[in-house]
């Protein structure tokens, strides 16, 4: 199999914090979901860029994957050091684990350990992540996972509720006297949507002249779209909200919706001209408060 190189694929470097990571992955996100982009293999990388998220967003699964060391390069040929599964895996016990279209060096790696593609644990433990999408906790979903019992397979198909958040524990029953397994809801990285709680978070890039003069601007929201109304003079930062457009519950949670001025380049003479003017007219410094 080949390695990858997950650092180059989100384009940061092994010092990047957690903030860095994160923004190179949305930016990329943004660039290659099959929805919107244009680009070559548009697929293809954006599953890449979701598969090295995934080990670099979370610590245990960086640390490890650190452990490889830097000398290899992406798409050379690897095989897990033969001492891998004893070092980082969990032998024994009781385990699930889940197929989430991840590479087979990404399998290699964390599959059927406690770093598992869907995770994986002990029973009477948290038994790791089974990680979902934001629209399928949203709306709830079935997925089948395999339980590995001291070697024997069984298959279980586990019902998740509408509205689950990051974090929330869900039970496998036991069956025919087997203890129940425990594990925790971990949502995707989503390349629009940050989850908190209930709460759904989404920027909105605005023109200046739309936060200036105000506007009606189609937002989507995990329900469906819907009209938010922008407030004249709006700034880059202010929060709106959408009431009960967030996770189901009882309350329902929000969609906060954070403002973010998008200036346009002056590329052509007419445009340069048009800033020019806007200087003049509007006599406008924003650092007027500075010492």
């Amino acid at each position: 199999m080949q390695y990858r190189d997950y650092y180059q694929i989100l384009g940061v470097t092994r010092a990047a914090d957690a903030d860095e990571v994160k923004r190179a992955y949305r930016k990329l996100a943004r660039k290659y979901h099959p929805d919107v982009s244009k680009e070559k293999n548009a697929e293809e990388k954006f599953k890449e860029v979701q598969e090295a998220y995934e080990v670099l967003r979370d610590a245990e699964k960086r640390a490890a994957y650190d452990q490889l060391g830097r000398d290899f390069r992406n798409g050379q040929q690897f095989r897990p050091p033969p001492d891998w599964s004893q070092r980082f895996g969990q032998p024994g016990g009781q385990r699930f684990s889940e197929v989430n279209g991840f590479s087979d060096f990404f399998s290699s790696l964390f599959g059927g350990s406690q770093f598992g593609a869907g995770g994986s644990g002990h029973a009477d433990s948290d038994a790791g992540h089974l990680d979902v999408s934001v629209e399928e906790a949203f709306g709830g979903t079935k997925r089948r996972v395999a339980l590995n019992e001291n070697g024997r397979q069984r298959q279980v198909d586990v019902q998740i509720p509408a509205g689950v958040t990051e974090g929330q524990s869900l039970r496998i029953p036991g069956v025919g006297g087997r203890t129940s397994l425990i594990f925790r809801i971990r949502l995707r990285p989503h390349h629009l949507y940050d989850v908190v709680g209930k709460d759904v978070q989404i920027e909105l890039p605005l023109a200046p002249w739309e936060a200036a003069l105000g506007a009606k601007v189609a937002v989507p929201t995990l329900g469906g779209t819907v009209e938010l109304t922008v407030p004249a003079g709006a700034q880059s930062g202010q929060k709106l909200r959408l009431r009960a457009r967030g996770f189901p519950g009882t309350p329902s949670g929000d969609q906060i919706v954070t403002i973010k001025l998008v200036t346009p380049t002056a590329q052509t003479t007419t445009a340069k001209e048009a800033y020019e003017r806007m200087k003049r007219d509007f006599q406008f410094d924003p650092r007027a408060d500075w010492p």
